[in-house]
């Protein structure tokens, strides 16, 4: 049995050493996987980016294969019934429009637990996130953060 039952939790993950505590701390919030979505936001690349100058460059086949290894990362943490969304956008941004738009009850998000420099160097995902959505956020940080 879930510990306040939430009937839609949008778990975002990167494929980090994160995201996998994140997702199991958010089954925990729900009566069943598909009240679960799990939710990856790619990140454009820039034109300048060498990987966007590539002849192989297909943001299609970019998105394709990302729902694959999402779908393959729920199906190892016997989670194949959650929702497995891929977006392209900004994360922190993506995330809240995509909770506003099923009518989230909660936002599960690891943290890399970064400050300092790193902290402003590399953006928080995380804080965006709290200060832009409509519904509740659980952070979570990492045992091990920095």
């Amino acid at each position: 049995m879930a510990w306040f039952p939430r009937s839609k939790v949008v778990v975002p993950i990167d494929f980090s050493e994160a995201s996998q505590p994140a997702v199991e701390a958010a089954r925990e919030m729900v009566a069943q996987p598909e009240d679960l979505h799990v939710l990856h936001v790619l990140v454009p690349l820039d034109y300048a980016h060498p990987g966007a100058l590539t002849p192989a460059f297909d943001e299609k086949e970019r998105l394709e294969t990302t729902r694959r290894h999402l779908a393959e990362f729920l199906a190892r943490h016997r989670l194949a019934e959650a929702h497995a969304i891929v977006r392209l956008g900004d994360p922190g941004l993506d995330i809240t429009d995509y909770a506003a738009e099923i009518q989230a009850d909660l936002i599960v998000i690891p943290s890399h637990g970064y400050h300092g420099m790193k902290r402003f160097l590399l953006g928080s995902t995380a804080e965006r996130v709290i200060r832009h959505a409509a519904c509740p956020v659980l952070v979570l940080r990492r045992p091990d953060a920095e």
